[in-house]
């Protein structure tokens, strides 16, 4: 087969149709080879930054980006994991034009090149989750509604329900049972949509993530996790991160238990859930109107080899009562997303049948509050 029909498939040259893919795509992106150099932009890149390829393209790319860049980071992160990768809210600061904000995705091409698309979008300069945080806000009032209306009269309903099984007849006594196991799963309920509420700050304070980690996996390996693959490959330069102890527990093991959960329904006995942390040179968490954004380079990601998040819950995955079990709550994760915020960070997360990877991004303690 010469090397013409290896291109074609059924007549169409696929090449062509490759190329054709890049010219026509409405986000600018961009072709650097495995020297940092620019090789190939599309138009939509070209009308973005006002020049063409001649002109962009002079000089190595990768050397035109400040120190501490965020691409470089992603074109990294790209090639290290031999993978699709995106980072939101990533400063472009490129060709002595103004810097911006834009959603940035890179994939290796196999031969040492990346490929880099950025998404511009109106209003990028309101920290991410405009709907997820109002989505919060309403469930910080409804759990604050639910806990003062529903808790009281649900104590009152258990103990009527225990009083009936006292001197319930044997065939009736499953019945009582059932009203009180029903009336503890509200409760339940309740209390985890309370948690909402609590507007408190988190007390932060210098700790060790692995420390975190590491009690982590064991609860995970005793519970959860049981019966899973469960590795993990840490940076042991990482400074100490700037959290909340119990906080940052209750996040990670959430996010550990999703995964478990995802392994697990491969039903093969083959699940595996891998945790890595690493640090990120430049990399900026959007900040509200007004406010600078924030550093924040530690990195931690949970990797499972799931079936991957359904197409249809992957916009809104972090809103309230968003969820893919069948008997799941879909609080979960909408407590986490508010729980990394509170402390400065970043959630995200990708996802495809069999790798699913959550990444939080957190900030690190000052030298001065490590010394103290």
């Amino acid at each position: 087969m010469n090397q013409n029909s290896k291109r074609e498939v059924a007549g169409i040259d696929t090449e062509r149709l490759k190329a054709a893919a890049f010219e026509l795509s409405p986000d600018p992106a961009m072709v650097v080879d495995s020297e940092g150099a620019l090789v190939a932009v599309n138009e939509a890149a070209e009308a973005l930054f006002g020049q063409g390829l001649g002109l962009l393209a002079r000089g190595r790319f990768r050397a035109a980006l400040p120190p501490g860049s965020a691409l470089i980071s992603l074109l990294n992160r790209a090639l290290e994991e031999d993978a699709r990768v995106r980072e939101r809210g990533v400063e472009i600061n490129l060709f002595g034009l103004p810097p911006f904000e834009a959603d940035g995705a890179a994939a290796p091409l196999g031969d040492g090149s990346v490929l880099l698309t950025l998404s511009v979008r109106a209003g990028l300069g309101t920290e991410r989750g405009g709907v997820e945080a109002a989505g919060l806000r309403s469930i910080v009032g409804l759990g604050r509604m639910l806990a003062h209306e529903i808790k009281n009269p649900l104590a009152g309903i258990r103990g009527a329900a225990q009083l009936l099984k006292s001197g319930a007849r044997a065939e009736d006594a499953p019945l009582a049972q059932l009203i009180v196991d029903e009336t503890d799963r509200v409760r339940r309920l309740v209390d985890r949509m309370e948690a909402f509420s609590d507007d408190a700050l988190p007390s932060l304070a210098p700790i060790n993530i692995h420390q975190i980690l590491d009690r982590v996996r064991a609860l995970a390996a005793n519970g959860v996790a049981d019966g899973l693959v469960l590795r993990e490959q840490y940076d042991p330069s990482l400074p100490p991160v700037l959290g909340d102890e119990d906080q940052l527990i209750q996040v990670f093991l959430n996010l550990v238990k999703n995964a478990a959960e995802a392994a697990h329904a491969r039903g093969d006995g083959r699940g595996e859930i891998a945790i890595y942390t690493a640090y990120r040179h430049g990399v900026r968490v959007r900040a509200a109107a007004g406010h600078q954004a924030r550093g924040a380079p530690l990195e931690v990601r949970i990797v499972d080899n799931g079936p991957g998040v359904p197409a249809h819950l992957r916009e809104h995955l972090f809103q309230p009562f968003v969820t893919s079990k069948a008997n799941g709550a879909g609080l979960g994760l909408a407590l986490v997303a508010k729980l990394v915020a509170a402390h400065g960070g970043l959630l995200d997360f990708e996802s495809e049948p069999g790798r699913t990877v959550f990444r939080v991004l957190l900030p690190i303690a000052p030298e001065e509050d490590v010394q103290a």
